[in-house]
Parts: C-alpha cells; structure tokens; sequence
C-alpha cells in the first residue's frame, strides 16, 4: 500500500452507552478510492465521523497524514461531505455563500483573493450549479442540495475527501453528475473515502471495499461484486453465474 492518509487502529466508540465501533482497523493508502459497506447500524457513519472527531473514541487510535489526530490542524487537507442535510442549516444563503464556507481555511483572516473566487467558481462547475450560484439554497431540489456540500468541500482542494452516503435520496442526474465529479477528483489523484449503502454508479472507481458489521470489519479486498456479490447487504441470494460457495451468507461478506 501507498503511503497511509488515513489510519483506525483497533478503534472503538460507543454511542451513549451503546458499542458501536468493536475495534475496527482501516487504512487508506494515498490515491485509494475506498467504499465502506454495511447494513443500517453496521457503524459506516460513526467511523467516518470518528476521524473528523464529531464521535469520541474509546480506545484505539485515528491517525491523518501520520499524525495523530488530536494533534492535527491542517484541516484544509481534508474535505467532508455530510449524510443529506439542509445545505445552509436553516439559515438564508445564497449558494455562492455556502460554497464559499468551505474556502475559509484556505484563506488569510477570511479576506477572499482572486484564487480563492476562482476555487469557488470552478467547484460550482464541476457539480454543474454554475447557473444557480446567485440563488437562495431553500430553492434547491434534494440532490442540488447535496452538490453544493460536495462543491463546500471541493473548493479548499483536499487531499482527501469523505463522504458519508453522497447518493442517498439523490435523483439519478445528480447521481450522475456526482459520479462524473468524483472521476474527476480521483484522476487529480485525490484520495477518497466512501460511505456507502451500495456501489450504484460509483462502482467502476472504487479499489477497495471495507464491509462492517456490528461495528467489526467482515470484509477488507475487493468490491464484493467482483466476487460475484452485489454490494448492497442483505442481498443474500445466490446468482446463476456465481458458484455455490460464493452465497454471501457462506463467505461472510454481508449481513
């Protein structure tokens, strides 16, 4: 593996007094497209958002760009798309506004340059939102919404992105037009971090899958459709061109 962006070693977390994290381990190597898989409570999120630090660890360490993470500041480094939320949070803002939320850090005492104009102009392109910049995101289709907090975390130019289910709820154009946008980042040799309920149109980018359950990792190789699987779990019944052994319930890659 390529030199390590991110690392979990035997980490644990509980939610209220729930365990939720069993000890897991992760590393993504840099320029690794990884997609984390798992059922509904499997504990996808709450390891992503172990690394940002919104879910304190119990045990075990978070480790970004070799640096432990309670010790790390270079935030720009890293760009974070949540689960679908209101994109403004509730308060009124043009979409330009939101966009240029996530440049901040790239900037001295928050005055923009022209660079920085530019960085938001160009993360609006490549979501295809150039024609709504000027617009209130309360006037946003779902999956319009979701553009602009992946475009808030493209405009500081990170090294490396997490996304926690970037295609939930979202219309098949959008999809769409975030497949093409994540091709263009990983081309750029950004390495990517994927929660995800199934491949959809992002299988063909993806290297590695990491399949959890029950907040232990069951799967660290290849996509499980490359064994014959689909990658949406709980999908448990056996293909015809798939071979015996290869149920999922037999090889212990899905719930």
């Amino acid at each position: 593996m390529s030199e390590p962006v991110l690392a979990l070693r035997g980490v644990r977390a509980e939610l209220g007094a729930r365990p939720v994290l069993r000890g897991i381990d992760l590393t993504v190597g840099r320029g690794e497209v990884v997609a984390l898989l798992g059922a509904n409570g499997s504990g996808k999120s709450t390891a992503v958002r172990t690394v940002i630090g919104q879910v304190p660890v119990s045990a075990g360490t978070v480790e970004l760009f070799g640096t432990p993470r309670a010790r790390f500041r270079d935030w720009a480094r890293l760009g974070y798309v949540p689960q679908r939320t209101t994109a403004a949070g509730g308060v009124p803002a043009t979409v330009t506004e939101v966009v240029s939320s996530g440049r901040l850090s790239r900037t001295r005492f928050g005055v923009f340059r022209k660079a920085d104009h530019a960085a938001v102009r160009h993360s609006l392109e490549l979501v295809g939102l150039a024609d709504r910049a000027r617009d209130p995101v309360d006037a946003l289709s779902g999956g319009q919404h979701q553009r602009v907090l992946i475009a808030r975390a493209l405009v500081a130019e990170p090294e490396l992105l997490i996304m926690d289910e970037p295609m939930a709820g979202v219309d098949l154009a959008s999809q769409e037009v975030l497949a093409a946008t994540l091709r263009e980042q990983v081309a750029r040799g950004t390495t990517v971090l994927l929660v995800l309920h199934e491949l959809g149109p992002l299988e063909p980018l993806i290297d590695r899958a990491v399949v959890l359950r029950d907040g232990c990792v069951l799967h660290d190789g290849p996509p499980p459709r490359a064994v014959g699987q689909h990658a949406l779990p709980g999908h448990d019944h056996v293909h015809p061109h798939s071979p015996a052994d290869a149920h999922p319930l037999r090889t212990g890659l899905l719930s």
